[in-house]
């Protein structure tokens, strides 16, 4: 019970934050006929966004500590963002209780996963975020489940949960090198045979560390060591339309010339 108070101090503040915008209405204007949207300009400076709904703001704050209050144990925050997506931020050990909780039971059924993603932040000692997103189709609502992990720590697998996990935890591992434990196969989808390191760490180079081709002599494909050579270090960075020397020293023509093609 204590817990819970305490997600709630901390989260009060983001519940009831005031939209800011504009007060057109874009699709007003489309509705309307081409003419009158064309003569109908306006001089607002500021962006048309969406402003934050307090009741829908309230309810998903309501469903966010439900959950919190039935996984204790996992949950560490709740909290609403953008003004209407709510993130349940939990324990690396609580993920395939949390995304089983969230599926089957009656209140949540958030039956589909829709995509599974990651950051790396370098600075932080867990520097790696691993995002689910799931999707109910059942009451129309979409939620964010965050944790965390480091370089070496593996977090587990939810393809048990969702089968649609399986290519999703690939592209992660590939790109981020996050380890998921128990994963029925864990290879490579995106980067090619023999591809060292992952490509989507901060501290990976931008050049990658190996290139791989196919080798005309040895008939096979061969890994080897980056290697540029010098015309491909030197960037123009003039106007393309330069580029294409017949074109560099035509006029730009004459009044008469002008007269003429008009």
């Amino acid at each position: 019970m204590a817990a819970s108070g305490r997600i709630i101090r901390g989260i009060s503040s983001l519940i009831y934050r005031k939209g800011t915008g504009s007060n057109n209405n874009l699709f007003n204007k489309l509705s309307a006929s081409s003419t009158t949207f064309f003569r109908n300009q306006t001089t607002d400076t500021t962006p048309t966004i969406r402003k934050n709904d307090a009741v829908s703001t309230s309810s998903l704050m309501d469903f966010g500590l439900y959950v919190a209050e039935c996984m204790p144990k996992y949950v560490q925050k709740v909290q609403i963002v953008t003004g209407n997506e709510l993130e349940v931020l939990i324990a690396p050990d609580g993920i395939v209780p949390v995304l089983q909780f969230l599926k089957d039971h009656h209140q949540c059924q958030f039956a589909s996963l829709a995509d599974i993603g990651a950051m790396d932040v370098p600075s932080r000692e867990n520097r790696f975020e691993v995002i689910y997103n799931l999707l109910s189709l059942r009451f129309n609502s979409r939620i964010r489940v965050k944790s965390y992990t480091d370089e070496l720590t593996p977090v587990d697998s939810s393809y048990e949960v969702f089968k649609a996990a399986d290519w999703y935890e690939r592209e992660v591992w590939d790109m981020y090198g996050v380890f998921f434990a128990n994963h029925p196969d864990l290879r490579r989808i995106l980067t090619d045979y023999g591809f060292e390191g992952h490509p989507f760490r901060k501290d990976f180079p931008l050049t990658g560390y190996v290139e791989v081709r196919y080798d005309d002599e040895a008939k096979r494909v061969v890994v080897e060591p980056v290697e540029l050579a010098q015309e491909f270090r030197k960037f123009d960075l003039s106007s393309p339309w330069e580029t294409f020397p017949n074109f560099r020293a035509v006029s730009a023509g004459t009044e008469e010339d002008k007269t003429k093609a008009t």
